[in-house]
């Protein structure tokens, strides 16, 4: 059963000093954030993106397993599998009016139809820029995600949300995705 809102928010979830290393660690590797498949779209997705794994960032993986344990066993019960992407590290620049529109996290390749769930961590302190809100719209009203920093959200891959238009300075987040057998 899912919670009534679809969406788990986790109060400090990463630590400042995490959320430092990954922005500092990655900021030099992001590349073009793009869509599916290599296509690009600015005018749906304007971003930078770069990808880590568990031997890159062990500790920060760790805290991520434990933090979609808990949430699976205390709100969603989804059959989860394995992570099959490695994490993702965005960045949204405000002078670039960097955003994602709507869409979900599912697919119709073979990675992403067995999304399942997904975890999105505020990097930036919310101080650091203007706009670049996340919100999520599971059940056809809006939900801005907190924008305190080290705070994680969890909700089901199907669920549409966004990346609002940033509009000034730069936000960070970290994304990773959960897989299972396809929902029937």
């Amino acid at each position: 059963m899912f919670p009534e809102e679809m969406f788990l928010v986790v109060p400090g979830a990463f630590d400042a000093a995490s959320c430092d290393r990954l922005i500092d660690g990655f900021a030099d590797q992001l590349d073009d954030g793009g869509l599916v498949q290599g296509q690009s779209a600015s005018h749906i997705r304007r971003s930078q993106i770069a990808w880590f794994n568990e031997e890159q960032e062990p500790v920060v993986m760790r805290r991520i397993i434990d933090l979609v344990a808990e949430a699976n066993r205390s709100c969603f019960d989804f059959n989860l599998t394995d992570f099959a992407e490695n994490a993702q590290i965005a960045r949204y620049e405000g002078d670039q009016r960097g955003h994602y529109d709507w869409h979900s996290d599912t697919g119709a390749s073979d990675v992403a139809r067995r999304r399942k769930l997904t975890l999105v961590v505020q990097l930036s302190d919310p101080a650091d820029y203007d706009g670049g809100l996340l919100q999520l719209n599971p059940s056809g009203h809006i939900i801005d995600a907190p924008m305190t920093r080290g705070t994680a959200i969890l909700f089901p891959s199907f669920v549409l949300h966004r990346v609002a238009p940033t509009t000034q300075g730069t936000r960070f987040s970290l994304t990773c995705w959960v897989h299972g057998a396809p929902f029937r």
